[in-house]
């Protein structure tokens, strides 16, 4: 005979069935997804330290009227002047303020990082998974482009079009460098894209009767976060490289004010020899720690779709 209290009796805590956050539960399906997935890159060290250094170069960047003390392309200052309270990191040859320019040149690297990064993964993913789906001559064909752009070097080919193209804007600087940055992720999503085309999950969508593009994107692509998502800031870090790495030889727009143009009128005006060393130090730190922050952020992807990974 059991006897009522009013304490209730002691579960099994393997029968306990976990229920979600009422406010999680409320959320629409992607903004779930993206709920979860920053939660999980903050609990890793190196990836929180990534999302804070991201977060405070893109709070500059949108804040630059705000934080910036004068206009970049003003020219009315001393030229080669030293830092003072007016000037913290001093000018340039041609008199303009390098603060200024420090932090209005986060917007651009920011900028060609971020779209070019999305677009060449999005270019990447398509090509990849349509690829280790289809074999035959879908396969061939899309892997034959894949290995051709392997081929040819990267960099050098980004400097012919730069050299070439009528227009130097910053969105054909974004496009270049895409279009130089696809290839590896191609092939990296092609050959994960190959192993899960043979599971159950995959074999059932197709007798059910499920188009290429659902079970592509439905199926198989859930089942790479991780990957699309290392890639994406592989080719984000890529990309800020690539931008600085063309502005420094002149072959951007010199009119726009970037980390990569302070690097170079710091090399047209001998910036060392005349002790202007905050000229390359301030936008050469910049962009490593941009570089920094994609690559810290990359340590906790692996964890979105691996649970072994997650830290406690």
């Amino acid at each position: 005979m059991t006897l009522l209290t009013g304490n209730p009796p002691p579960r099994d805590p393997a029968t306990v069935v976990r229920t979600k956050p009422a406010t999680e539960s409320r959320l629409p399906g992607p903004l779930l997804f993206l709920t979860r997935a920053f939660r999980t890159l903050w609990s890793n060290g190196k990836a929180r330290l990534g999302i804070v250094i991201l977060a405070v170069m893109i709070l500059v960047a949108v804040l630059a009227p705000v934080i910036a003390p004068h206009d970049p392309q003003s020219t009315s200052f001393a030229p080669y002047a030293g830092p003072s309270s007016s000037n913290w990191f001093g000018t340039t040859g041609n008199g303009n303020d390098v603060f200024s320019q420090v932090v209005y040149g986060a917007r651009v690297s920011l900028l060609v990082g971020l779209v070019a990064g999305a677009v060449a993964t999005l270019v990447a993913v398509t090509i990849g998974l349509v690829a280790g789906y289809r074999p035959g001559a879908v396969d061939e064909v899309l892997s034959f482009l894949t290995n051709l752009a392997l081929v040819i070097p990267g960099l050098p080919l980004m400097f012919i079009l730069a050299a070439y193209l009528p227009s130097r804007s910053i969105w054909v600087i974004v496009l270049v460098v895409a279009f130089t940055s696809w290839a590896t992720g191609a092939r990296v999503v092609r050959s994960q894209a190959t192993s899960i085309r043979e599971r159950d999950f995959v074999t059932s969508a197709v007798f059910s009767g499920e188009g290429l593009f659902r079970i592509v994107f439905r199926e198989i692509l859930p089942n790479m976060t991780s990957l699309v998502a290392g890639s994406f800031f592989g080719a984000a870090t890529a990309a800020v490289m690539a931008e600085a790495s063309l502005e420094f030889l002149g072959l951007g727009n010199p009119n726009t004010v970037s980390w990569g143009t302070i690097l170079y009128y710091a090399q047209q005006q001998n910036a060392l020899l005349t002790g202007q060393w905050v000229l390359v130090v301030a936008p050469g730190l910049m962009i490593a720690l941009l570089a920094v922050s994609f690559t810290l952020i990359n340590f906790g992807v692996d964890a979105l779709s691996n649970p072994r990974l997650r830290e406690k």
